[in-house]
């Protein structure tokens, strides 16, 4: 399984390098996090300073995101072929609707 996740991971990468750095990382983001955890964040953009910022959805899931940053952002450089200072998580605000719930 890990060979052929590797093998994955090594042709998302030759296959993104014509996109612009942000694309890259975004269509590299399940391959590095996962579909399943990768379905409860999203990458919102690359500042200046190539730091990727991610909304994730809700508190619970911000755990899981924050024990994984380090090797989450290795992976995903290496994957998008993206250089990254590092991932800022935020979590995602809930609007009045959700909150009344």
């Amino acid at each position: 399984m890990q060979g052929m996740r590797d093998l994955m991971r090594g042709a998302l990468g030759r296959s993104l390098r014509e996109l612009p750095d942000e694309d890259r990382l975004a269509a590299a983001w399940p391959v590095a996090c996962g579909s399943a955890l990768a379905a409860h964040a999203q990458v919102m953009y690359l500042d200046a300073e190539g730091v990727l910022h991610v909304r994730v959805a809700s508190a619970e899931w911000m755990q899981q995101f924050l024990h994984m940053r380090s090797a989450l952002a290795n992976d995903l450089g290496r994957i998008a072929g993206v250089r990254l200072a590092g991932i800022h998580f935020e979590e995602q605000r809930r609007s009045r609707y959700q909150e009344k719930r």
